[in-house]
């Protein structure tokens, strides 16, 4: 067991920190874009040429899934899982590996929430004032700089990482 942990743990926790990173961030993904699309189909049902304007308001809160995939194929390219290079990795390394990838993924879990939540207000705000779609935007681009800001600082942990390993 000793000689296996050894072998596989500094992988094996690489692994669990960019999977949290991603199933996190997609989880508040699905659940921010979950909500706008619900007040989406409501506005729709009313007023069926407002579909593109909705759409844009239901993808926004979408982005960090993406960055949490992003910083989880970065992480096992890095860490050297496609190329089997991973086993081996000591735990200390491969904490580090997971430890950087918990910014988006926590970042990316409630700020996709928040910003689904603000995407819905958004559209019940085109509702009562159908030219106010660039208002809901500019309201959803203040909650997106938060996941820019943890997608950031993942990345810059991970390039330290990685560059301390090279």
């Amino acid at each position: 067991m000793n000689s296996f942990f050894a072998t596989y743990g500094g992988m094996i926790l690489g692994i669990l920190g960019g999977g949290i990173a991603a199933a996190l961030a997609c989880i508040g993904s699905a659940r921010g874009t979950g909500m706008a699309g619900e007040a989406g189909a409501g506005l729709l049902r009313e007023k069926p040429d407002m579909f593109s304007k909705v759409l844009i308001l239901q993808i926004i809160p979408g982005t960090q899934g993406l960055y949490g995939f992003v910083i989880w194929f970065i992480e096992v390219l890095w860490m050297g899982i496609l190329d089997g290079s991973a086993v081996g990795m000591d735990v200390y390394q491969g904490l580090l590996y997971a430890v950087a990838c918990l910014p988006i993924g926590f970042g990316g879990l409630f700020s996709a929430i928040y910003q689904g939540r603000v995407a819905v207000s958004s559209i019940h705000l085109m509702a009562k004032q159908p030219d106010s779609m660039g208002k809901g935007v500019m309201l959803c681009v203040i909650v997106e700089f938060y996941a820019i800001l943890c997608l950031l600082a993942s990345f810059l942990m991970l390039i330290g990482i990685h560059n301390a390993a090279v």
